[in-house]
């Protein structure tokens, strides 16, 4: 009996692996077990003969008797030595009984299936490459003083307070907002969330039910198309034209109308007034909701920023999402929706159910970086720099690829757009590039099928000058390679109307 033990049984003292002699005996047992080289009914030695054969401390031995008989591998009995459990038993902590049964895939629900049919987000392996979108240059933030708020804020974190949103970071947000971005709102209506994107699935979730109608943009924010999808909206895309959202004449009413009218995403267009009063008057008369995403509207190079959508509400219609992650840098991970007022409560329970919570010392932090002034100098700054980049990355493409490529230079932002020639394979060409080291979006890919225009999305906010001119000069390339023997179309580019 002891030798039989002893075969199976190896401790290694000072093992390499760092396991302790109890976690050893306790692996080396059960595998013994499972395996059947214990077979059921087995007696194994008492503890104190089993710690003498191995050369352990009878503690150890008992220890691990006790854990596999809780587990069910051991019957134990006073007086009696340890026994292997009988098969039937060992069946069931192992799923022996159902082995050899063919197992059933797991379902999944439709939420699930929406999500795994979803094209967005756009991921790219490794860090990010020139000339990926909508990032921030984070090498220019200045992480010192951030860090300096952020050890504040966690040596006074809050202990036993309830709030989930910090009176701190929604009074100088608001504050911030209402002076740059024409906000009108109260404190209570700000829901401080992990993203704009957490965001934007919090006020799905709440105002959709499975097949409600809801506009978006065509092309648009592929993240807005991913949320209301997954809410299991039946999401219909409306064509722009220069002023925006193409909607009059339409016959069909949507439950929630989704737009980016200070910076359109990804044409760059902005909504005129005139058209943000119709849009507004529409949404009433139909009882619709408006989703203002105003994801980059602080970098804004020609003029002063046009005030938010938000700003000219009377009626509690819409609801205004922002994030830090284009303002800041990335990884602060915190974004922000402002609800209607009589809507504040539900959200900020909803909020709860989902746990969508931001830290509180990073809400703190978050505040003291506002209220101290430097998120606006770091916007002041950003945007002298941006709009310089913006600058020599028209520059640079027109040098190297100005016959293949059509650019209306955005009047703000962190992208912009430029269009192919109509025959052009958009999606070919940004696959080609990612192998050279080039992120450009395709164009296509932001349309509600079919697409209208093919062109290539370029972020020119997070690279530096050196990094902008070798993208454009493989750009250039790529393009002369790919071009077609009869050279560039004698059409223009179909682009979004206008």
């Amino acid at each position: 009996m002891g030798d039989i033990l002893a075969g199976l049984i190896d401790i290694a003292r000072g093992s390499e692996s760092g396991e302790t002699l109890t976690r050893q005996l306790y692996d080396q047992l059960r595998a013994a077990i499972l395996s059947g080289a214990l077979p059921p009914g087995h007696r194994l030695p008492s503890s104190r003969d089993c710690a003498l054969q191995l050369g352990l401390a009878r503690n150890t031995v008992s220890v691990v008797i006790d854990q596999l008989a809780m587990e069910g591998y051991l019957d134990v009995a006073q007086g009696r030595r340890p026994t292997v459990a009988a098969a039937e038993r060992k069946a069931l902590l192992t799923g022996g009984n159902i082995a050899a049964k063919k197992a059933k895939p797991l379902g999944l629900s439709r939420w699930a299936e929406r999500v795994r049919k979803s094209d967005w987000p756009f991921i790219h392996k490794g860090r990010p490459q020139p000339l990926a979108t909508v990032l921030a240059d984070s090498r220019l933030f200045p992480h010192d003083i951030w860090a300096r708020c952020l050890r504040r804020a966690a040596r006074r974190a809050p202990t036993g307070d309830p709030a989930i949103n910090r009176a701190s970071l929604r009074t100088a947000l608001l504050r911030h907002l209402t002076e740059h971005r024409g906000v009108r709102a109260e404190a209570r209506q700000i829901i401080i969330m992990p993203s704009a994107q957490a965001a934007l699935e919090l006020i799905a979730r709440v105002l959709l039910d499975t097949g409600d109608l809801a506009w978006v943009e065509s092309p648009g924010y592929g993240g807005a198309r991913a949320a209301l999808d997954a809410a299991g909206a039946t999401v219909r895309g409306i064509e722009l034209d220069r002023s925006g959202l193409a909607f009059r004449g339409r016959r069909d009413r949507p439950r929630l109308i989704f737009v980016t009218p200070s910076h359109q995403h990804p044409t760059g267009r902005l909504m005129p007034v005139s058209r943000r009063q119709q849009l507004l008057g529409f949404a009433n008369e139909i009882g619709a909701a408006i989703v203002e995403d105003d994801y980059d509207s602080e970098f804004h190079y020609d003029g002063r920023p046009v005030a938010a959508l938000q700003g000219l509400d009377d009626n509690g219609r819409v609801f205004y999402v922002g994030t830090f992650s284009k303002s800041m840098f990335s990884d602060v991970r915190s974004g922000y929706a402002i609800v209607p007022p009589d809507l504040a409560d539900l959200f900020e329970k909803a909020q709860r159910h989902g746990s969508h919570i931001v830290p509180a010392p990073v809400q703190d932090a978050l505040a003291e970086f506002i209220d101290d002034g430097h998120f606006a100098a770091h916007i002041r700054k950003m945007t002298r720099v941006y709009r310089g980049r913006r600058d020599h990355l028209l520059q640079a493409l027109r040098a190297h690829a100005g016959d293949h490529l059509t650019i209306e230079p955005p009047a703000g932002g962190m992208q912009l757009l430029a269009f192919l020639d109509p025959h052009r394979d958009d999606r070919a060409i940004s696959a080609r590039l990612a192998e050279l080291g080039v992120t450009a979006r395709a164009l296509s890919m932001h349309f509600i099928p079919p697409a209208s225009a093919p062109g290539l999305f370029l972020g020119f906010a997070a690279w530096n000058e050196q990094e902008i001119d070798k993208a454009a000069a493989i750009i250039g390339q790529v393009l002369r390679d790919t071009a077609t023997p009869r050279g560039r179309s004698d059409k223009a580019p179909k682009r979004p109307k206008g």
